[in-house]
């Protein structure tokens, strides 16, 4: 089964977990951090891989004129039915991006490229689609993260544990359950390297680095990063 077609079946779970208010990791972890990424609006936004829209509804809210992607069917669907403003949505591969050279200022991939089977193709739309100067942002789950663990999840002393082969580029799926809701994440772990090699092979520059985690010092994941945002410029003449 690709990655596609097990979000596509996880849709109606990965709706209801995305929309319930300060649920996802979204509103708990990134949306400040990301925003202060993001540039002003321009002619066009993409999202690549938008998932449910909330992503997409933000910018329009912050005045971008935003065209919203996903591979999935039934979450692109969930986007463009939104009562909020979200912008055009289109059903489509990240990595065949139905847009022309240039035509973009600001691309983004928010938590999307990990679950993405070709994510060196995404990469490479990105940097096709974006004019010279333009800003692409994507946002992944750290690879520390998808290969470690803590002993204890609950004790802010346990020992993070890496329990899986930093190298060995592979599938998981996590199960997950909070406050009455489930979701079954898919995704592919990836080495950093094989991020910063695609962005550079889009021509796309990176220039910010930012790793959140858990704000709270209380908790163990305080002190990993859960997370890894790169900012990157379209280079070129």
């Amino acid at each position: 089964m690709t990655l596609r077609d097990a979000w596509d079946q996880a849709a109606t779970e990965w709706i209801a977990w995305a929309r319930a208010p300060g649920h996802d990791s979204y509103w708990r972890f990134h949306r400040e951090a990301l925003f202060d990424l993001v540039p002003a609006p321009g002619a066009l936004t993409v999202d690549i891989g938008c998932g449910e829209g909330r992503v997409a509804r933000d910018l329009v809210a912050r005045g971008h004129r935003v065209v919203a992607i996903d591979g999935s069917g039934q979450l692109a669907r969930a986007a463009a039915d939104h009562p909020e403003p979200h912008g055009h949505v289109l059903i489509a591969d990240g990595a065949r991006l139905p847009l022309r050279d240039g035509c973009a200022d600001f691309a983004i991939a928010f938590m999307s490229l990990q679950d993405i089977d070709d994510f060196t193709g995404a990469i490479a739309e990105a940097g096709r689609v974006l004019r010279v100067g333009g800003v692409f942002l994507a946002a992944i789950v750290h690879p520390v993260n998808a290969v470690g663990r803590f002993d204890d999840a609950d004790d802010v002393a346990s020992p993070f544990v890496i329990t899986d082969d930093w190298y060995d580029r592979h599938r998981y799926s996590g199960r997950c359950t909070r406050d009455g809701l489930a979701m079954t994440f898919h995704s592919e772990h990836r080495p950093v390297a094989d991020y910063v090699d695609a962005f550079a092979e889009a021509g796309l520059l990176i220039e910010r680095v930012r790793e959140p985690t858990d704000p709270d010092p209380a908790r163990p994941w305080h002190r990993i990063p859960m997370f890894l945002h790169l900012r990157a410029i379209r280079g070129g003449r």
